[in-house]
Formats: C-alpha cells, sequence, structure tokens
C-alpha cells in the first residue's frame, strides 16, 4: 500500500521560502503569482492490506516525527 503525505505550513505561519520562490518566479516574467506556499512531500510504502490500520500508524507517523504539529498541516492519501 502506497501512503502520500503532504506536509505544509499553517496558514498563519510566515513561509520566507514561498515567498522567495514567488518573487524569483515573478523576475522569471510569471507576473501573475500571487502567492507561493512551500511544503514537503513524502511517500511511505506500508507493507498491509488493511487501510484503517494504515491511516492509525501515517498519523501516528505525521504526529511523532514527520510533522511539526506547532507549525505544520499534514493530509495523508492512500493508494
Amino acid at each position: 500500500m502506497l501512503a502520500k503525505i503532504y506536509i505544509t505550513l499553517k496558514k498563519d505561519v510566515l513561509d520566507p521560502q514561498g515567498s522567495v520562490i514567488a518573487n524569483s518566479l515573478r523576475s522569471l516574467g510569471f507576473n501573475n503569482i500571487e502567492d507561493v506556499r512551500q511544503g514537503k512531500f513524502i511517500e511511505v510504502k506500508l507493507n498491509t492490506e488493511n487501510k484503517e490500520t494504515a491511516n492509525k500508524q501515517l498519523k501516528e507517523m505525521c504526529e511523532k516525527l514527520l510533522a511539526n504539529l506547532v507549525i505544520e498541516d499534514y493530509k495523508v492519501e492512500i493508494d
């Protein structure tokens, strides 16, 4: 089972790296850029067929290691 984890900064957290990306894109002529938010993408391959168990494990992984819950949100998708 393949899980995709998207980790992004919370909306109210300043994203200086996203601002640099946005400014760089504007300098390349992409003038319709309003905002850029940068994040992380992680794939985890699990050896289980039980979606409920996988969701529980992935939530635990995110909350214990992968995401900083003070400043980040996460979303899990399972294929």
